[in-house]
This record gives C-alpha cells, sequence and structure tokens, in this order.
C-alpha cells in the first residue's frame, strides 16, 4: 500500500526517499546499525547518495575504519583507546573547524568540519574499533559520550583535546576561541540531551536545512526535512499538532516539516506566485494535514492574488479567482473577499462615470449591495457622494463645461439622499463656476460693443446669481455706460 501518493513533480518531493525508510528499518533490527551502515547513512544525511563519489567516500570511511584498527598504537581497551581515536581522527582528517560545515563528504574532501561532522565521524570510528557511543545536543552544539567500563565520558570532537574535556585546560584554552562555543558539563542535565547515534547523524539534516533556508533556497528543504524525519520515524510522519514530542531540545522533525512546507509556500506567496502557492497547500495539505496552519496560508494566497487583481483594475479576474477557490477558505473570509472586490468594482465605475445614466447605475448597484449585505451604510455613503462627484465633474469637463448639468445631478442626489457637506462645497463650487461663466459671456459681447446681448445675458445671470460680487460689478459698468 502507497502511504505517500505520489506529488507533481514541478513542486519540491513530498514523499520520503526510499532510502530513508529502509534506514528507519535497519535500525529496528536486534543490535541496531553496525558501524558500515552509520558510515553509509551519515553520507547519505550529508546529501551525498547521487554523487558518483558515494562508493569511494563510503570506501574512504571504511579504509579510515582499517588503518585505526590496525594501527600498532591503538591501546587494546578503555579510556586510552577512545582518546586515541580522537587524536587519530584530528591528524589523519581534521584539517580546520568551519561553522557551517556539516556534510561527511565535505570533510573526507578538505578536512573542513563543524561539530556535527566531526562528531558524526568520531562515532563511526568509535563503533568499528568496539567502544559504544551516543550523540549530545545542546542548543546550539553537539559533541559525544562514549560508553566505557560503566562511565559515560564527554568527547567534544573539534578540539583534539577534547576528550573528558572537563579535566583538560588545554581544551578549555583552546575550545571558545576555536568555536564560539561553550562546554557544557554533564551535570547541567537541563541545558544539555543524551541522543541517539541515528539521531546525531539526522542533525547533518537538520543544518542542510539551516543552510538552505539561510540561502533562501526553500524548495531544497522541503524533501531534507521529510527524509530526516522518515529517517527517525518510518511512515509516521503525520501526527496531531498537539502530540509532537517535546523532548527535542530542537523541534520535533515532524514539526519541522511543516514549518519548511509553508517556508516554501510563503517564498512563493513573496514572489507572487498565487496559484502556485495555492497548488502546493493543495499537495501538501492532502499528505501533511493541518487544518490552522494550512487554513491560514490559503486565505493569504488568495487574497494576495485578488489584492493584485484588484489593485490591476482587473474586476472580472478578481471575481473568478475568487470564485474558484472558495472551496479552500472559509465562508467568512470568502464574503470578506467578496466585499473586497465589490468595493473595488464600484469605486473603479465611478472613476469612470461620465453620463448622469452610468452615475444612476452605480448609485442604484451601490444600494444593490447595501441592501445584500455587501458593505455598511457608511460606505455606502461614501461610495453615494463620490460617485455623484465624479459623475458631476464629468458632465462639466472640457470642452463643454456645463456647469448646469453639474449642478442639476448634485441638486437631485440631494433631493434624494438629503444634502451632506461634501456635496454642497461641490454645489458652491459649482454654482460660483456658473456665476463666472455669465461674466465671462457677458465680458465677450460687451467687449464686441454687442451691448443688448451683453445686458441679456447679465440679467439671466443676475436672476438665478442676484447676490455675485462679480455680476453685480458687471451691473454697474452697464448702469455707466447708459447714463452717458
Amino acid at each position: 500500500m502507497e502511504i505517500f501518493p505520489q506529488n507533481s513533480a514541478a513542486l519540491p518531493r513530498l514523499v520520503p526517499d526510499t532510502k530513508a525508510l529502509e534506514y528507519y528499518g535497519l535500525g529496528r533490527r536486534a543490535g541496531g546499525y553496525t558501524w558500515e551502515e552509520l558510515a553509509e547513512i551519515a553520507l547519505w544525511a550529508s546529501g551525498n547518495a547521487a554523487s558518483s563519489n558515494f562508493a569511494s567516500n563510503l570506501n574512504r570511511i571504511k579504509t579510515m575504519a582499517s588503518n585505526l584498527n590496525n594501527s600498532a598504537d591503538l591501546p587494546p581497551q578503555g579510556k586510552e583507546r577512545a582518546e586515541f581515536i580522537l587524536t587519530f581522527l584530528h591528524r589523519n582528517v581534521l584539517r580546520n573547524y568551519s561553522l557551517y560545515q556539516t556534510r561527511i563528504d565535505g570533510v573526507l574532501t578538505n578536512g573542513s568540519f563543524n561539530c556535527v561532522s566531526s562528531a558524526v565521524l568520531y562515532i563511526i570510528l568509535c563503533e568499528s574499533a568496539g567502544i559504544r557511543t551516543s550523540g549530545v545536543i545542546t542548543r546550539d552544539h553537539a559533541f559525544v559520550i562514549v560508553h566505557i567500563e560503566g562511565e559515560d565520558i564527554d568527547v567534544e570532537t573539534t578540539n583534539r583535546f577534547g576528550f573528558d574535556p572537563g579535566n583538560r585546560r588545554e581544551f578549555h584554552d583552546q575550545f571558545g576561541r576555536l568555536t564560539g562555543f561553550t562546554y557544557v558539563p554533564a551535570q547541567n542535565y537541563r541545558d544539555r540531551q543524551t541522543i541517539s547515534k541515528i539521531e546525531l547523524i539526522s542533525l547533518i539534516m537538520n543544518n542542510r536545512i539551516a543552510d538552505n533556508d539561510r540561502a533562501s533556497n526553500f524548495a531544497n528543504s522541503v524533501p531534507i526535512a521529510i527524509d530526516r524525519a522518515a529517517l527517525l520515524f518510518g511512515e509516521s510522519l503525520i501526527v496531531n499538532a498537539e502530540a509532537y514530542s517535546s523532548v527535542f531540545l530542537f523541534s520535533d522533525p515532524r514539526k519541522d516539516i511543516m514549518d519548511r512546507l509553508i517556508n516554501y509556500g510563503a517564498f512563493l506567496l513573496r514572489a507572487n506566485r498565487e496559484e502556485e502557492a495555492i497548488r502546493w497547500a493543495e499537495a501538501a495539505s492532502s499528505m501533511y494535514p493541518d487544518v490552522n496552519r494550512w487554513g491560514e496560508y490559503s486565505l493569504a494566497a488568495v487574497n494576495n492574488r485578488i489584492t493584485r487583481f484588484v489593485r490591476d483594475r482587473r474586476i472580472a479576474d478578481a471575481k473568478n479567482f475568487l470564485e474558484n477557490n472558495k472551496n479552500i477558505i472559509t465562508e467568512e473570509s470568502y464574503l470578506h473577499l467578496e466585499i473586497i472586490i465589490i468595493d473595488a468594482d464600484l469605486l473603479n465605475r465611478a472613476n469612470a462615470s461620465s453620463t448622469a445614466e452610468q452615475g444612476d447605475a452605480i448609485i442604484n448597484d451601490i444600494e444593490q449591495a447595501l441592501k445584500n449585505g455587501k458593505t455598511t451604510s457608511g460606505r455606502a455613503a461614501e461610495l453615494i457622494t463620490y460617485t455623484v462627484q465624479r459623475t458631476a465633474a464629468a458632465l462639466c469637463a472640457p470642452p463643454a463645461r456645463n456647469w448646469r448639468a453639474a449642478i442639476n445631478y448634485i441638486e437631485a442626489a440631494a433631493t434624494r439622499f438629503g444634502e451632506n457637506r461634501e456635496l454642497e462645497q461641490a454645489l458652491r463650487t459649482y454654482r460660483g463656476n456658473l456665476a463666472t461663466d455669465y461674466h465671462n459671456r457677458f465680458a465677450a459681447e460687451w467687449n464686441r460693443r454687442n451691448y443688448d446681448e451683453a445686458e441679456r445675458i447679465l440679467n439671466e445671470g443676475l436672476a438665478e446669481f442676484p447676490d455675485n460680487r462679480q455680476l453685480l460689478n458687471n451691473l454697474e459698468t452697464v448702469n455707466r455706460h447708459k447714463a452717458r
């Protein structure tokens, strides 16, 4: 039975590598992993499995173990044997400390190592020499415990003096300056955690995830997180969020899967690739369900795309997009986004209104939206006022300059909806413009010595604007002319 169905090739891999499940199975046997298997798993965890150098690197580790175990200087047993292995490792492999060099193939290539890669190589060599080991993690560091003659002895593998570091002055003189870490002694049990050898190896993958995240390669982090969890838990990757283990100093690797899935999705959203983001959510959520996190993510994807459609005035596309994705958001969110689209549509139409008929149609749709609960009474009043203003401005736009049409339109709206301050101000402006128009027409005829026509225009203006100072001045001009 296929537990993890194959996902689209265009998306990051969502199924575990079959090797991860195979390696998990090996650890369930009596006796657990052999040192050779640990070496192979460590190279696989380093991302080296697909490389043509995988076999040669594995042989290099086996040759190293053979040289160690055949060394005439290797003590036969006890602490001296474990300490010799650390010295052997630093003499033959480990060359220079590098904070982020966590891959085993990297160590073998150039001798560059960090706490995890050096610790993993050390446990492989110890296990090959018959010494039992465990890993140790702190909040930001990893090292090894060797179990010898009833004792548990710490080994800080980043330093050649790191065997039983609590009793080594040379170690303390070098360790902090070299790595920037502080040694956490065994009695500080709350600040350190003993882990299995395979958990220690899995930290290679954890560090690779961090490397990819730092480089914004979020797609690469997803399959690594899935493989790490499969290596540790097999096919039991999906658990209820409340059931994630709290025994890890780091987060539960199964929770890390969800974090990486969401991180990659957030990357798609930041790149304005909302359609891909929604397809990603559909594929990933079916295999790794988390109602709350996927619900929030899907809403963000739909909201972002609709926002961009609205910004570009592609209202029809926004409506279609919302309708096509209504099944992945809540009814409440659907209504909220529908209101945003309707509001944007009404606003865009108001901006484009050029006739009284168009303005009236928009106002009717605003009233219908209010009736249907798609807008509030306050917002409806704002939209109506704005529509009246924009329509009136279009009616008196050049070249016609039909101030009368604008005035009539605003007065009709005031009668229908009641006056408000903004419309009253617009009405005063247009009436002032119309009075000025009477003055300009009067002046044009007067200057052409068409005195009778000029006086007719003036009287028409005064009949409507008897208190207008400019027209009253024109009347004085006419009276002075008649008095001559």
